[in-house]
């Protein structure tokens, strides 16, 4: 080894830090933790035998183009079932808007790698995703954080910042928005505040970079059109992933935005893992071709509904008073905020003595704030872990001094 390996490592590299989520996860791996803290589907969702048979097709039918390396764009098998999937809601695009990603966190990497220079500014909701957090600061970014409503990003102070920076010659990359059911939050953002932020975006010709790895998870209510079917000008880039909707290992996702702009992380992605798998391509396209997306998907949303309401009633019945959440209408995941003397960090420690885990809301903040808030996922948990778990995370917060 090399004397000093530190001074060898780039600048991104020393001050880059591993995740806190998967830190915290490596804590609750013993069997007696209950975890609300991963962001994990659950494994009753995963089609199992029906990816078997679709491996088995493809691999009998063209086992050698499944085998070889694929084009960067993606396979068009694929593109043209996310065409068709989007076109069910009027969002159109075609081959030439789509990139095939490995996971919706590279098309975070991707995009960051393509606008931000060192000490760029971009603007993301106070709280954020931690991957795209993360991504965005690996390349240098200044993040500038905006409060969230019941609504999602506040308009309101959205372009207050945007005025602001502008007065000392300070031009966004771009703003970073998830608008169903935020990750951590929980909110879905709805048409209205979504056309105020997309107006914003125009005025001060500011991209906008729409994650939506949660939007086919909308368990009640109406579903909001996403800002990129919204804007007419080529100013949002939108991500999505199978991930949620069929199954985590995959690691396939997808970046859709203008020609230009999908040229630019096709380059990128050359240079970072060349292309997707083929194989994984082709057996999702085959698998939305037999029609198992639309066919399977209101199963796992009916179970994950179950979840929830579960998760609400327990809070109900068991939270002490001053302690508030969302009320998520899709997606995984819901956020707590204790009273304000408390420190959700401190209140880990107990929690942890009680045998049940969550994340701290502080690391969704790229301000440091919300030091009082945690996020507790309801997806991966069964019915009697979350009855329990509940009741042992009430007890911590009575406990808590």
């Amino acid at each position: 080894m090399i004397t000093n390996l530190e001074s060898a490592f780039s600048v991104i590299a020393n001050s880059s830090k591993r995740s806190a989520i998967r830190e915290i996860l490596k804590l609750t791996q013993k069997p007696d933790i209950i975890s609300f803290a991963g962001g994990l589907p659950s494994a009753d969702s995963f089609p199992v035998e029906d990816i078997r048979r679709i491996s088995d097709h493809i691999l009998s039918t063209m086992g050698t183009t499944a085998l070889q390396y694929g084009t960067t764009e993606g396979c068009v098998q694929l593109k043209d079932q996310l065409i068709a999937h989007y076109a069910c809601d009027g969002t159109l695009m075609n081959r030439d808007n789509l990139l095939i990603t490995t996971s919706s966190q590279q098309g975070l990497d991707l995009v960051a790698k393509i606008f931000i220079n060192p000490g760029d500014t971009v603007i993301c909701g106070l709280p954020s995703y931690l991957g795209g957090i993360s991504a965005f600061r690996s390349y240098g970014a200044k993040l500038e954080g905006i409060e969230l409503d019941a609504q999602g990003m506040r308009s309101d102070l959205l372009e207050q910042k945007l005025e602001a920076l502008k007065k000392i010659g300070v031009k966004p990359k771009f703003i970073y928005i998830i608008p169903d059911f935020q990750n951590p939050a929980g909110i879905t953002m709805p048409v209205a505040r979504r056309k105020e932020i997309l107006e914003l975006a125009y005025r001060y010709d500011v991209l906008i970079v729409e994650d939506s790895p949660y939007r086919e998870l909308r368990f009640d209510g109406e579903a909001q059109d996403m800002i990129y079917k919204i804007d007419t000008t080529g100013h949002v880039i939108a991500l999505g992933t199978f991930s949620k909707i069929l199954a985590p290992g995959f690691r396939t996702g997808w970046a859709i935005g203008h020609p230009e702009i999908i040229d630019k992380l096709v380059v990128a992605k050359q240079a970072t893992d060349l292309c997707t798998p083929a194989i994984l391509q082709l057996i999702i396209a085959r698998y939305m071709e037999e029609g198992l997306l639309h066919k399977n998907l209101p199963r796992t949303i009916a179970m994950y509904r179950e979840k929830r309401d579960l998760m609400l009633k327990c809070f109900d019945e068991n939270m002490p008073e001053g302690v508030s959440w969302t009320e998520p209408e899709g997606g995984l995941f819901l956020f707590m905020t204790l009273p304000k003397h408390m420190n959700a960090e401190k209140l880990f420690a107990v929690a942890i003595e009680n045998k049940v885990a969550f994340v701290l809301g502080q690391t969704f903040y790229c301000d440091g704030g919300g030091q009082n808030t945690l996020r507790l996922n309801f997806s991966f948990a069964t019915h009697e872990q979350i009855v329990e778990g509940v009741k042992r995370l009430a007890k911590a917060i009575k406990e808590y001094k």
